[in-house]
């Protein structure tokens, strides 16, 4: 455990139970890289959630990976030792299996496709999932950037793939993806992606255009593909037990921040993406495009495999391409 681990497992809520004029202080951990969208995200939630909470909500932001990976900060959140995370959906698969559809290759078409999904009484039962088994609250979610390749070599074919050693994240889709792609998937943390690339320890990875623009994943191997294989997410998410806690009206400026926070995530998302490209193919990345139709269909081949598996619920992926 780091140092400023140990100093915020020791924090507490401030205020309990709603008393009138109380304030509650609130740890908000992230992972993504200072400057992302996400991480953007997040200091303008926390801006928006203290200065409407008047003196009586105070929202401590620790930016990128001084709490840990995303997996040890959403544990934390269970705890209660963090009170509120911001990142992508995906991770939640960890712990409610049908989030991991959104691991999943050209499942969505865009980002208009995800968010009928986001609307839908399919993603409110996750969240409901989530929430009483977990004790986590996602209090909003959008969709953003679609997912880029980062490669070593250049990757023109899904033949290209193969063999290729590529950091994914460690959710358990992500991976099978990856392999299903023919690649050998391997796990680094989010921060340590760059010094892998440009060590070698591994020739690919992928991630949003954003923030994989702000993590200098292009410096660190110059092919840039355009694979948009998925549509990333954004949310906030706060531990139940700390937002039943609060005040009504300090509940309505976190859930109202976080609403406004998400959905300007995705008005920039929409409006950064082709600008990062262009930044990318400035700054020395060769950014080409690639015959995504084998891959899809190579993706579409591993749904009725992950199913039988387990991965999620039957029937899950036809119910989100018929919305």
């Amino acid at each position: 455990m780091t140092r400023i681990q140990g100093f915020l497992c020791a924090a507490v809520l401030a205020a309990a139970g709603g008393e009138a004029g109380a304030q509650a202080t609130l740890t908000f951990g992230g992972s993504d890289a200072i400057g992302s969208i996400l991480d953007r995200q997040n200091v303008a939630f926390s801006a928006c959630a203290n200065e409407r909470g008047a003196g009586k909500l105070k929202i401590n932001f620790v930016q990128g990976e001084q709490l840990g990976t995303d997996v040890q900060v959403i544990e934390q959140m269970m705890q209660g030792s963090v009170h509120l995370y911001g990142d992508v959906l995906d991770w939640y698969a960890n712990w409610v299996k049908d989030f991991a559809i959104l691991a999943w290759g050209f499942t969505f078409r865009d980002g208009d496709h995800m968010q009928r999904f986001l609307d839908s009484e399919v993603y409110k039962a996750l969240v409901e999932k989530l929430r009483k088994e977990q004790g986590l609250r996602i209090l909003a979610a959008a969709p953003t950037q679609p997912r880029i390749l980062f490669s070593k070599k250049p990757v023109a074919s899904l033949a290209d793939l193969n063999g290729v050693k590529m950091r994914v994240p460690e959710i358990k889709t992500y991976l099978t993806l990856w392999e299903t792609l023919g690649t050998r998937p391997s796990r680094l943390a989010w921060g340590e992606i760059y010094l892998g690339l440009k060590t070698g320890v591994v020739e690919a990875a992928e991630g949003p255009i954003s923030s994989a623009y702000s993590a200098k994943f292009h410096e660190a191997v110059k092919n840039v593909i355009r694979t948009d294989h998925l549509m990333s997410s954004a949310h906030i998410t706060v531990n139940e037990k700390t937002f039943a806690g609060l005040a009504p009206d300090q509940q309505k400026v976190l859930t109202d921040c976080a609403t406004e926070a998400v959905q300007t995530t995705r008005r920039n998302a929409v409006a950064e993406t082709e600008d990062v490209v262009r930044k990318m193919a400035a700054e020395g990345a060769t950014v080409s495009p690639i015959d995504k139709a084998p891959i899809q269909a190579r993706a579409k081949e591993g749904v009725a495999k992950m199913e039988r598996d387990g991965a999620w619920s039957p029937g899950l992926w036809d119910t989100i391409q018929k919305l």
